[in-house]
This record gives C-alpha cells, sequence and structure tokens, in this order.
C-alpha cells in the first residue's frame, strides 16, 4: 500500500504500516471496510450498534455454537447462541453478512445443523461457513457441505463483497485428534489460482476454523501448513485471518496480516497451556458463563486509529 499509517495496539505498542483494527462486543464482530483500510470503532452494546458511512462494509463473525453439546458448563447451548444472535441483531447496523467460523455442531447431526440454522436465521444476515472438525464428524461432512457450502462440496470457496475478496478455507479434514489442521495440496494450489491476477490493494479477509498461525502446538492449536497459505497472502496490503476453535480471544498482527480468534457461544476453553489438556472449563463459578461466551462486530475504514479489542460479553 502507498504512504504508511501508525498505529497503536491496546498495549500501546507502535508499528508501522496497514491499519488495523478490531472491536470485540461480548457476542459478536462487525467489521467495516471503506476503500480498503481497516478501523474499528469500540462497540459496547445496542446503544453503540455499527452506524457505517456510505461506501462502507461491514460483517459479523460468530464461533462455535457447537448444538448438540449438553454438559458442565453449558446445558443450554442453543440458548446462548439464541442470546448471541440477539445482539448480533442489536449490533449489526447496516452489517451486509455474517460469518461463522466453524463447530455449528457438536456431533454433525442433521437435527444439530436444523436448531443451529433456525436460530442463525433470526440475525436477518447473509451467513457464510466454513466447517470445524466437529462439523465433519459423518461421511467426512457431506451433510454440512450440502447445507452450509452449497456449489463448494469441499468446504472451501471464494466471494467479492464491495471490493473486498473474502476467502473461506477448510482445514479440519481428516483431523487427527489433538493435531494440527491442514489444508493439503488441492487446497494450497485451488488457493494460488483464487488470488492469482488480483491486485496487492485489495483487501483480503480469511476466515477458517483453527487459526492459521500456531497459538499451542502441542494442543493442535494450528495448521501445520497454514504458512504456505500466508505466503501466498502477504503480496496484499490488507489481510485479515479470523479464526475460532479455541474459544478465547487472541490477536496478533504480522506486518499488513491481522490475526483474530473468536470467543464460541457455547462454552470457554482454558489458556494455552494452562490447564492438562483442552475441552471445555467445567468448574466454572456460578453465574461466570456468559462472561466467557462472545461475538465480535468489526469495522473497517480509511483512515488512522488504534489496534483495539473490546470484550462486552453475553452477561456480567
Amino acid at each position: 500500500m502507498d504512504g504508511q499509517h501508525e498505529t497503536e495496539n491496546a498495549a500501546g505498542t507502535h508499528r508501522r504500516g496497514l491499519l488495523k483494527c478490531m472491536a470485540w462486543a461480548g457476542t459478536g464482530v462487525l467489521w467495516t471496510v471503506s476503500g480498503g483500510v481497516p478501523r474499528s470503532a469500540l462497540l459496547g452494546g445496542a446503544a453503540m450498534a455499527a452506524t457505517p458511512t456510505t461506501g462502507e462494509l461491514t460483517f459479523m463473525q460468530i464461533s462455535d455454537s457447537h448444538i448438540g453439546f449438553s454438559a458442565p458448563p453449558n446445558t443450554d447451548v442453543a440458548g446462548t447462541l439464541g442470546a448471541a444472535i440477539e445482539q448480533v441483531k442489536q449490533l449489526k447496523g447496516d452489517a451486509s453478512l455474517l460469518i461463522h467460523t466453524g463447530d455449528v455442531s457438536h456431533l454433525s447431526r442433521a437435527g444439530q445443523f436444523d436448531t443451529a440454522e433456525q436460530i442463525i436465521k433470526g440475525a436477518g444476515l447473509d451467513t457464510h461457513y466454513v466447517p470445524g472438525e466437529h462439523d465433519v464428524l459423518e461421511e467426512e461432512g457431506k451433510t454440512f457441505f450440502e447445507r452450509f457450502t452449497k456449489g463448494a462440496g469441499k468446504g472451501y470457496y471464494s466471494f467479492d463483497q464491495q471490493g473486498v475478496h473474502f476467502v473461506g478455507l477448510n482445514n479440519v479434514q481428516n483431523l487427527k485428534a489433538g493435531g494440527l489442521g491442514g489444508l493439503g495440496h488441492e487446497q494450497l494450489g485451488w488457493l494460488e489460482k483464487d488470488l492469482n491476477g488480483r491486485p496487492a490493494s485489495q483487501p483480503v479477509v480469511v476466515f477458517a476454523h483453527i487459526p492459521l498461525w500456531t497459538v499451542y502446538q502441542d494442543w493442535g492449536w494450528g495448521t501445520d501448513d497454514g504458512t504456505e497459505a500466508l505466503a501466498q497472502l502477504r503480496r496484499f496490503g490488507s489481510v485479515t485471518v479470523l479464526n475460532g476453535h479455541i474459544h478465547q480471544v487472541m490477536q496478533k498482527v504480522e506486518g499488513n496480516v491481522a490475526f483474530h480468534t473468536a470467543r464460541s457461544t457455547a462454552f470457554p476453553q482454558p489458556a494455552p497451556g494452562s490447564a492438562p489438556s483442552p475441552g471445555p472449563i467445567k468448574d466454572l463459578p456460578a453465574g461466570k458463563l456468559r462472561s466467557l461466551l462472545g461475538v465480535a462486530s468489526i469495522r473497517e475504514v480509511r483512515g488512522s486509529a488504534h489496534l483495539a479489542i473490546v470484550d462486552t460479553p453475553l452477561g456480567a
């Protein structure tokens, strides 16, 4: 990108390069894109819903709804997903679409997909999905792909929205227990063709279930060949990578690439390495659950702003 902008993350660390901003609001993420450069407003609730200006693109993200899960700490995941969608409705403003970054279901059952789809439709937004490992347990994901990624039978695809190129990736197929995610040679070849010929000035948003960067290898929180995908993306001036899987907010910026993971709407998981293994945190204090569930609202506009993550949970 021509020119440089000074940006600052939430801790006050400055860097030079493309501005990347994100505001997290309890149960959703709202992005706004104007002129290809991202910026976020700090969203704290319904009273601070998005108010994008003409020409901006806004969109929401939810993740890891795990419909079908019914054990501590959450025996009503449909209820918390419903609460998340209500908050999405309050915060979405003029958002154009909603992204779900995987684990729609817990056991890949048709009834679980039915329940999730009906609840998510309540947001009133065109929704784009990628699979989580819990969505491809049966028939190698056939039911999920037929329902949620029509025309993309292997779960990866791309589309353009208001000048922004969106790329949905599948890094959960044939996933081994505790193993890193993987894209595979075929998908990486497809990605190369998909990006070929696109101008470096075009903003790109990549979304996949497992983080493309290695958060914690011992728990399989990363993608084995993610660096190969990122190598194809680094020529673009604006790249934002959205993931789920780890059920907590984490972010980092490497040059012109910003990485963000989303909270679950179902249950929290421990911080990397802070427990013997990943999985639902079962022994939560009474009333604590909803404070650990979330959705993100993201806006992108041209200009300078602070890189910030603001967490406003489903409940106190």
